[in-house]
Formats: C-alpha cells, sequence, structure tokens
C-alpha cells in the first residue's frame, strides 16, 4: 500500500484544486473519446470544438506534443458553454477555468425522509434520488463520523431540476462498475486506461478529502472500446519508487520488462537523463496464468502478523517476484491475514494439510503461563469390583480385563505426562471418573459435575458412554478426546480421534508401496473378511495376481502349488496377507519361508526366491505366539502402525523409577497423548483453534496430526511405517 499511497500524496494538489471546482464540474458535461490510429490532441480538440489544452487538464497521462496511444479513453467536456470558452479563451481556458468563482451552493425546495435498507450504500442511495453523497451528508450530519444502518431515517433534500441540454452526455457510452475487495481508485483507473483525475471527473460524487473505496461501491466508468470491461485482457501497472543503486538491467531481472519499454512508458527517464532516486515511473504489471484456483494446483498460506518480504520468502522458499505474479495484490503491500497462493509443488519450511500451508510451531517455546489448563479423565477403572487388599487377585484381573489394563496404563502416563509438564511451568487442574465402562454411570457424573469450565475431557472408552460426554461437552464447545480406535457415527466437531483410523493406515503403506516399486512381483492374500482391503490393493496396482483362500468350516489356508506357480524367480515378491486369523497368517508366513529356487526349477539355481511380505491391517492375529518372529523377520514384514517401538529414554527411565516397571505401549500413548494435549492448551487454551494452526507433533512413540472433517469432529492422521529386520521392529524413514 506504501508505493501506491505514496503517489496519492503526490498528486494532493491536484486533488485539492477539484475540491475547488468541484461544484463547477458537476454541472459541466463530459464524454469520452477512445483515440484511434493516426489521431492527435489538436484533431481530437477540433472534432469536440474543445482548447487542446482542456483536453490535457482533464487527462493527465497525455502531455503536449506528445503522441496518444490508440484505445487510449480521454475524458472530453461537451456542450454549448465549452464550445464558446473554447473559441473565446483559446488556449487559455485551463487557466480561466481556475479562476471561476465557485458558484452558490443551491438550497433545496424541501425534503424527504428515506429508511436505509440492508446493504444499501450512501452511493447507491445518492444516485437513487440523482443527488451527491455530500448532499446527504450535509443534511445528515451524523453521517460524517458513523456509518449508515439498516432502519435509520435520513432527511433526502430535494431541488428543482434544470431541464438538460441537448447535446447531454449519452449514458450508452458509459457502464457502472463495482468495486471488488482490496482495489483502489488508482488500480481501477488503470485497468480502464484512464487518470484518477479523469476518474474523478466522472464520478464528481466521490469524497474530495479521501481516496477510500468501498467494497461494492458503484462507478459511472467508460465502456472499452467495442466492448466492456468485463471479460477483456487489460494491461496494469505497479507504481514504483527507484531505490538507490538502482540500473536497467536489475530492473529487467526484477520485473521481467525490457529497458526500452520502461523509458517508453515513463518518458520523464531520458528527460531527466536516466534513472534517479526517488523517481516514481510505471511498471508493466507481468500476468501469471495460474489455470483454474483450486486446491489441485496451488496451494495457501496466510500472513502473519510482523512477517516481512524477506522472512516470508526464506520460509516459502519463492521469490518477491514469483510470488507478486501469483498474487497481485502484494503491489499494495504485504498484510497480515492476506491468503496467498503458492505453486502445489512449492516446497519450505513448512508442512501442508488441506492445502493449506502450517508454520511449524516450536511448542515448549510457546508456553503462555497465564493459561492453566483442566483436564478430566474419564475412564472404567470399575473400582467397584476390585478388592484392593487382594493383590493377586487384582493383578489376575488387571490381566484378563482389557478395558482396565488399558485405563491404568493410559492414566499412569498421563500422570507422568502432567509431571512432565509441571516441571516446564504449567499448572493443571484435573478431575478423574470411573464411568464403570456403563453408561448409566456416566449420566449420573454429568448430572453431578458441571464439567463446562473443563479444557478437555479424556474418554471415555465405550462408544455410547463417549457419544452422551460428546453431545453434552458439545453445548460448552468442551473438546473430547477419544484415546481408543473408536468408529462412531458422531456429526460433532468437538470430538478428537486420536487412534488413526484402519483406512488412513491402509492409504499410508499402500502410498509407501506405491512409491517403492519398481519392477516387483505382487500377490495379494486375502480371505473372506478382508474384501475391502484386497478390492483397494487391486485399484492401486491393477497387475497384482489374487491367490484364493479356502475357508471349509473350522479349516482355512491357501494351495502351496497355486502360490508357488505365481512367485517370480527373477524379481522380488511382494506378498500382501489380509486376514485376522491367526492360523492362516501362521501357514502364509511359514510357506513363504520355505520357497526355494530349486523348489521351482532346480537346475538353474539354489537360491532362495526373495520374498517381502506386507499387510494393510496388523491386528492382533499376527502377534499370535505360534507366528515364527524369525520367519517375519526374514520375510522383512512391513506394515503401518499407530505407534513406534520406544527405546531406552527419559521417559522410560523416569517411569520405572516412580511405578517399578517398564511402560507398557498403553502407558506410551497415555503420556504422548496427555502432553501433546497440554502443550497445546499451555500455546493457547482452546483447542480447536490451535488444531488449525498446529501441523504434526510426535513424542515418544506416537504422532499426532489432527484434519477437522467437514461434518464431524477431528481425526489424527499421523502414522508410522514398521517392518521387522534382524528380529527388531524398526521404523522406516523415508
Amino acid at each position: 500500500m506504501g508505493i501506491v499511497m505514496s503517489q496519492f500524496f503526490k498528486n494532493s494538489i491536484v486533488l485539492l484544486l477539484f475540491i475547488f471546482i468541484g461544484s463547477n464540474a458537476m454541472a459541466q458535461k463530459f464524454t469520452t473519446h477512445a483515440v484511434k490510429k493516426g489521431e492527435t490532441l489538436e484533431s481530437i480538440s477540433k472534432q469536440y470544438k474543445v482548447a487542446p489544452s482542456t483536453i490535457l487538464s482533464y487527462n493527465k497521462e497525455i502531455q503536449q506534443g506528445g503522441t496518444i496511444k490508440p484505445n487510449t479513453i480521454l475524458v472530453i467536456p461537451v456542450g454549448a458553454k465549452a464550445a464558446q470558452d473554447a473559441i473565446a479563451t483559446g488556449e487559455k481556458e485551463s487557466v480561466s477555468l481556475f479562476k471561476k468563482e465557485e458558484p452558490v451552493q443551491a438550497e433545496p425546495i424541501g425534503f424527504t425522509t428515506h429508511k436505509v435498507r440492508k446493504r444499501e450504500t450512501l452511493y447507491g442511495i445518492s444516485q437513487r434520488y440523482h443527488i451527491t453523497e455530500d448532499d446527504i451528508k450535509r443534511y445528515n450530519s451524523e453521517l460524517y463520523s458513523s456509518q449508515l444502518k439498516k432502519g435509520m431515517k435520513i432527511k433526502i433534500p430535494k431541488y428543482r431540476r434544470v431541464k438538460p441540454e441537448d447535446n447531454a452526455i449519452n449514458e450508452d457510452d458509459y457502464e457502472v462498475y463495482t468495486v471488488a475487495p482490496k482495489e483502489t481508485r488508482w488500480s481501477i483507473a488503470h485497468k480502464y486506461g484512464i487518470t484518477i483525475d479523469s476518474l474523478l471527473v466522472l464520478n464528481p460524487g466521490l469524497s474530495k478529502m479521501t481516496d477510500h473505496l468501498s467494497e461494492g461501491q458503484e462507478l459511472k466508468m467508460p465502456k472499452l472500446l467495442g466492448s466492456t470491461i468485463k471479460g477483456q485482457e487489460t494491461q496494469l501497472y505497479l507504481s514504483y519508487t527507484v531505490p538507490p543503486k538502482m540500473n536497467f538491467y536489475r530492473l529487467e531481472k526484477q520485473f521481467n520488462v525490457k529497458s526500452d519499454e520502461i523509458v517508453r512508458l515513463n518518458p520523464e527517464i531520458a528527460e531527466r537523463g536516466g534513472l534517479k532516486e526517488g523517481m516514481v515511473i510505471r511498471i508493466p504489471e507481468q500476468k501469471s496464468d495460474p489455470g483454474e484456483v483450486n486446491t489441485d494446483n496451488f496451494i495457501f498460506y496466510e500472513v502473519k502478523p510482523k512477517q516481512t518480504e524477506f522472512s516470508l520468502t526464506r520460509k516459502l522458499g519463492i521469490t518477491y517476484i514469483e510470488l507478486l505474479k501469483l498474487n497481485p495484490d502484494l503491489k499494495d503491500g504485504l498484510k497480515a491475514g492476506m491468503v496467498l497462493k503458492l505453486p502445489k509443488d512449492q516446497a519450505g519450511d513448512f508442512e501442508v494439510r488441506n492445502s493449506l500451508v502450517l508454520d511449524k510451531i516450536d511448542l515448549l517455546d510457546s508456553i503462555n503461563p497465564m493459561n492453566r489448563p483442566k483436564l478430566v479423565f474419564m475412564l472404567p477403572f470399575r473400582l467397584d469390583r476390585l478388592n484392593l487388599k487382594n493383590k493377586e487377585e487384582v493383578r489376575e484381573i488387571i490381566e484378563n480385563r482389557n478395558s482396565l489394563k488399558y485405563s491404568l496404563g493410559l492414566y499412569s502416563g498421563a500422570l507422568m505426562a502432567i509431571d512432565s509438564v509441571a516441571k516446564l511451568g504449567i499448572s493443571v487442574d484435573v478431575e478423574t471418573y470411573d464411568n464403570q465402562l456403563d453408561l448409566s454411570k456416566t449420566k449420573e457424573i454429568l448430572s453431578k459435575d458441571n464439567l463446562a469450565d473443563a479444557s478437555a475431557i479424556i474418554g471415555p472408552l465405550d462408544l455410547a458412554s463417549l457419544k452422551e460426554v460428546a453431545v453434552r461437552a458439545a453445548q460448552n464447545k468442551v473438546p473430547v478426546i477419544a484415546p481408543i480406535p473408536a468408529e462412531s457415527d458422531l456429526s460433532l466437531g468437538n470430538v478428537f480421534f486420536s487412534y488413526t483410523s484402519d483406512s488412513v493406515l491402509r492409504d499410508k503403506i499402500l502410498a509407501y508401496v506405491e512409491d517403492k516399486l519398481t519392477n516387483e512381483n505382487i500377490i495379494v492374500i486375502a480371505d473372506e473378511k478382508s474384501q475391502l482391503a484386497k478390492a483397494m490393493i487391486q485399484k492401486r496396482f491393477p497387475g497384482a495376481k489374487i491367490l484364493e483362500v479356502k475357508e471349509e468350516k473350522k479349516n482355512i489356508g491357501i494351495n502351496r502349488d497355486k502360490l508357488a506357480s505365481m512367485m517370480s524367480e527373477e524379481v522380488e515378491n511382494w506378498v500382501f496377507v489380509e486376514t485376522d486369523n491367526f492360523k492362516l497368517i501362521a501357514s502364509v508366513v511359514s510357506i513363504l519361508n520355505s520357497f526355494e529356487a530349486t523348489l521351482l526349477n532346480p537346475e538353474v539355481s539354489k537360491e532362495k526366491v526373495k520374498v517381502r511380505m506386507f499387510t494393510t491391517n496388523k491386528n492382533k492375529a499376527f502377534d499370535n505366539d505360534i507366528i515364527s518372529s524369525t520367519h517375519l523377520s526374514n520375510l522383512n514384514f512391513t506394515y503401518p502402525s499407530v505407534y513406534r517401538e520406544v527405546a531406552n529414554s527419559a521417559f522410560v527411565e523416569a517411569y520405572n523409577k516412580r511405578f517399578g516397571d517398564a511402560p507398557d505401549r498403553y502407558a506410551v500413548r497415555g503420556f504422548d497423548l496427555t502432553y501433546d494435549l497440554l502443550l497445546k492448551l499451555a500455546y493457547k487454551n482452546n483447542l480447536m483453534d490451535v488444531s488449525k494452526i498446529i501441523g504434526e507433533t510426535e513424542y515418544t512413540g506416537n504422532k499426532f496430526s489432527y484434519e477437522k472433517d467437514s461434518s464431524s469432529g477431528y481425526f489424527n492422521q499421523a502414522s508410522y511405517i514398521m517392518t521387522i529386520d534382524n528380529l527388531r521392529v524398526v521404523q522406516i524413514t523415508d
């Protein structure tokens, strides 16, 4: 905005002159003329019987003795009075115009009352009653300091109408232009090929004291030759202030415009002997052809407060000129809140989610000690069924009751997280409830305790109770964290599903395989329950071979010879195993390990057939004791996972010290989930708002990247690709 506004300040004397002759200009009538090839200022002045100096006074972009570019739109005063002035004063007409006394403002002959309707503008009302905006303000002084409001009653002056002259302006030569967001008088004038002075002449109701334009405001503009502005390609220009030590070579590189074109557009360069510091010149705006603006070919970034051109371009990995081509509004200056387009394949120090660029924020460095989160845990400890005096019985119940094992693991990890953030200066209020895995107990808790002031609720584990809590919490916009896999039909925007869904995990592994695939031989082994997975694999890899699974009563298996015929000796075989039947997994794993080239062609090779095993859903069947870990390691078994294996770490040591045992994966998840939640709430105590700007976060054994579903809540999209190598489960990194 600074560059453009400086030009306005330099033209302030011109605007002041228009204030003094404003009423006279309103009485004068004008027409427009589109310059034809070969026409000169003198020939046009003779055609309209107007002195050349008069035309020059209303069209600052042309000069005495200079050539006029074809299709330039000129504003021409018309009527008997203009002709008489031209004959009487000749070349001195422009001087006499500025010496005329300002006529006395006509007094209204009466008033009418107008009730403002929704979305009405001052300009629209002035056009309706054929008066100026200043006329309305003059008799409604409150409008000098406040905006129009629906229902407001204002006085409309009525004037005695004068019979129009016979040669009045032809309205067919004009069109109504609606001001778009962020447009300026400068940009609109250049769009139509006229000056700001001419724009003010054509729209005398515009304020002379300010250059403000309102979105939706209507302006009278000349029709372009042969058409209207709509759909036309017009040349726009940048107003550029020459900095120190600037030369034509640097200008050409910066704006991609030839130096002779710059000189042609700015004759003062030649007149002053070259580029001079502080000179304000016009630069043709280079148009980029972005195609259709959508998320298929662009990503988008919202400018943050205090960002500079330097910091922004360094962050986004793009030059300012490239950014300007895609975002012409930048010519008015960089402003917080602007949404910028970037190429789809743009790389930089950022993360992209749903085509939106997210800033990487270090939560540990962004803690606000004034925030004091309140966490509510609602988990099924079922203490009513435990005899805490009998430790052996309690230990056995914990081992055999998954909900209790998960709750205790999750909660113990959460306690470690609360201790950890306390050391960072974060104070946390905690309330814990035992909902006993029972909906009626959950309702009882909700009826007794007001959870409206909670920052977040973790749990419950059962779907019925989760729905009940989510519905109640939604009334106060309290987020509810589902800590376990939850296939839910909840259409509430306050639920955070922290456990990455099976469909996301499937897409993750298929994308990985697709990226690594060269000429491998893909085979799919899927039982009846896994037809969806089979279909997804086939869709991704149309050339995949499908091996039928035999399912007869209690027996399930595959045809070993049939599988052998599908295997390749030349390339590696990638076999997808899709089932939750541990017997089928054990059989397939055993067979795949046994394959050797001698089985297929004993005279050619003694080498083993190369096999790698995959699955899109590593369920608990793959952990059954009858399945050999050595065989899985030999096959480099690869799968998607919500969590990764935890090595020795400060968390593991601290947990062992406090609880006397190593943390299981539930405790690790409880720590990571709660630690992530508390750091985000310490940054801003509103999880919904934070999730819009925080990208992927990762901790001891889990990571989180929440995306808002348009019709539901927030879903974690983060996951890992794991493989078993040399009897160790390791994370695959690209």
